[in-house]
């Protein structure tokens, strides 16, 4: 771990960049989907336990994403919670200071994936009361009928990204994303995988900071050609019922496993945006084994597999 004292205009400079990734963001979906995002802007009551405030938005019934949800907070708590001290013990129990964006669309044509974004910053107050800070995030793709030329584009574009600071950071973070998606009571992938990287400060704050945002800069680049290139194919009674049940590895994901969901619940953050990247539709369906040699069961054998996409 390396220490950084973090400073006022530093925390400053996070929450700008991270509240102009959100308008950029909402924007850029909003134009592509024909309908508005609502926006709601929260600040914690006083005499909380976790203190701050945040805007989440989101759309949900347009043409194009059934619900889109994207939120920005920042949050102060007098304790880390267990989720965030697993791998730094000499934190527990430490103040701190949390912010980021996170982000799932969940599309309404079962040929366009699902997708998920996230950038934080996250800051505590050891026992030596030195401050130190890290950041977080990444990007994946979850499709629910595969093409590989989607999954290579995705790939590149977060490979491209984190390039400018090191060879090592694409295959590094690709791994870890693949060990982390990772439904390990089905021994399955969530889905394609992409790049996730957590604790993260060993480039000093600059260009840490340099390394997040060029993450959450491509993010519209990784994922809108995807978009545009399946929202108009047709679909029947028999993708969308796919659809649904494969939405339901999501929700088991984001609820047993997922340690943002776990952080934001454990140190009192807002349930209602916490469970944004909750899809509005969702199914479960007994021992469901899909014919051999069809789509259905390609996604299995062909891409919810860890191989390298680039």
């Amino acid at each position: 771990m390396t220490a950084q004292n973090l400073n006022a205009p530093r925390t400053d400079a996070v929450r700008r960049y991270l509240q102009g990734l959100q308008a950029r963001i909402t924007t850029a979906i909003a134009k592509l989907d024909g309908a508005a995002f609502l926006t709601d802007a929260w600040q914690k009551a006083p005499g909380e336990t976790l203190q701050g405030s945040g805007i989440t938005q989101i759309l949900e019934g347009g043409p194009v994403f059934e619900r889109a949800g994207c939120g920005f907070s920042h949050v102060r708590g007098p304790s880390l919670p267990p989720s965030a001290t697993q791998h730094r013990p000499e934190l527990a129990g430490a103040p701190f200071e949390a912010m980021g964006v996170s982000l799932v669309f969940h599309p309404r044509n079962p040929y366009v994936p699902t997708v998920h974004m996230n950038v934080r910053m996250l800051a505590a107050k050891g026992r030596d009361g030195q401050e130190v800070c890290w950041f977080g995030g990444g990007m994946d793709l979850t499709p629910y009928y595969g093409f590989e030329e989607d999954a290579v584009h995705f790939h590149a574009t977060c490979k491209t990204a984190l390039a400018p600071y090191g060879d090592d950071k694409y295959p590094r973070f690709k791994i870890w994303c693949d060990e982390y998606f990772y439904l390990k009571h089905r021994a399955e992938q969530r889905g394609v995988g992409g790049i996730f990287f957590d604790d993260f400060s060993e480039l000093g704050f600059d260009d840490s900071f340099g390394l997040m945002q060029s993450v959450g800069d491509s993010f519209l680049t990784a994922y809108l050609p995807l978009v545009e290139r399946r929202k108009e194919m047709v679909y029947g009674e028999r993708e969308r019922a796919f659809q649904l049940y494969r939405r339901g590895r999501y929700v088991e994901f984001n609820l047993v496993w997922d340690r943002g969901t776990h952080f934001g619940l454990q140190s009192g953050g807002r349930t209602e945006s916490i469970l944004l990247s909750m899809p509005p539709l969702v199914s479960w369906s007994y021992q469901n084994v899909p014919e051999a040699g069809s789509p259905e069961a390609d996604l299995y054998s062909k891409f919810l597999v860890r191989k390298e996409w680039v």
